[in-house]
């Protein structure tokens, strides 16, 4: 539930309510509002009376927040979370491209697209240095020798790293290293996974489970946003159907539903969601025309080549088509694209 405190209460009065919700055993967390002060109350509800607490003082009312997912509900949280990572602002009035390889291959692959894409504005950039496959016998990815090239793209270009965490035990060595910690799609319910990037404070990429519900991959926010880190981004990246043209099937109706449930950002892995790189660029207009805040595309300069994903990825050409096209629908939509480079910076 919601306390919504009376316009002008005082801090006595707000640290006594907070008291009595911790002797309910439940747990006060201030809500933002430009106001007034809100206390939302997380834990088990069951068997507290509202009105009990609708009677202290400096108390308006009590607002029963339905959804199960409370610190990611607009209910608790109705203004929109910025999440910052670099120097880019994700969730704010520009759109936000990342983009890079699916897996890290080697020093020289890896630097010569990141300079590729620096050029044409880009400043986060993904690379997999631990890839989760479906077979063991594939590239499985450099482990900590790829999170040392990405920490040599940020340091030679000035760009943000986003890359995937696989185990509670990489938590801490990715962290190190990465700007941004992606959770895979295989891992959106890996619940301890979930709450050791929840007690670091690094930024969160949290992507949908390819069979997951969007209350599934909110109440998966929640358990990250429990744990005292509020910088979590959502990622639309394909759910499985039954149809087989395609890789995944691209939820687009995801995007704007999520703008109703949740304040957090959400963005787009037209990549994954098609696997195929004919159709990522239709796919992430169509995705930042429904409201995304972003996408996340892979690139790579000889897909034929690439050790893992190189269905679905675009050429640094097709790359740049792309980012001009972005910059089209974004402005259509009344937003622009976070592109310092292209903005003469």
């Amino acid at each position: 539930m919601l306390i919504v405190m009376r316009i002008g209460a005082d801090e006595a009065e707000v640290e006594a309510v907070m008291a009595r919700v911790r002797a309910l055993g439940n747990t006060p967390v201030l809500a933002p509002g430009s106001e007034r002060v809100c206390i939302g109350m997380l834990g088990e509800e069951r068997g507290i009376n509202p009105d009990e607490i609708g009677m202290l003082s400096g108390v308006d009312r009590v607002v029963p927040i339905l959804a199960p997912y409370k610190l990611a509900s607009r209910d608790f949280h109705p203004l929109d979370t910025v999440v910052t990572v670099g120097d880019q602002a994700i969730g704010g009035p520009d759109v936000v491209i990342m983009a890079g390889p699916c897996s890290v291959e080697s020093r020289a692959q890896t630097l010569e697209l990141a300079a590729q894409l620096h050029d044409m504005g880009v400043r986060i950039f993904r690379g997999g240095a631990f890839k989760p496959r479906t077979s063991p016998y594939a590239f499985q990815g450099m482990g900590e020798d790829g999170l040392q090239i990405l920490a040599e793209v940020r340091a030679r270009f000035g760009m943000a790293i986003v890359t995937e965490v696989m185990g509670t035990d990489e938590v801490g060595l990715v962290a190190e290293y990465a700007d941004m910690l992606q959770i895979g799609t295989r891992n959106m319910q890996n619940y301890r996974l979930l709450e050791a990037v929840g007690q670091q404070r690094k930024p969160v990429l949290l992507k949908r489970g390819m069979s997951s519900t969007l209350e599934e991959l909110l109440l998966a926010a929640e358990y990250i946003l429990s744990q005292g880190n509020p910088n979590v981004v959502l990622c639309e990246r394909g759910i499985r159907t039954f149809e087989q043209s395609t890789r995944y099937t691209f939820d687009v109706n995801a995007i704007p539903m999520l703008g109703l449930l949740t304040h957090l950002p959400v963005i787009a892995d037209p990549s994954h969601g098609t696997g195929r790189w004919d159709l990522v660029i239709p796919i992430a207009r169509a995705a930042i025309a429904a409201g995304a805040d972003g996408v996340i595309v892979e690139v790579h300069q000889r897909p034929a080549e690439a050790l893992s994903d190189g269905a679905q990825s675009l050429r640094p050409a097709r790359c740049a088509e792309l980012i001009a096209d972005l910059q089209r629908i974004s402005a259509a939509v009344g937003r622009g694209v976070a592109l310092p480079a292209l903005a003469g910076v």
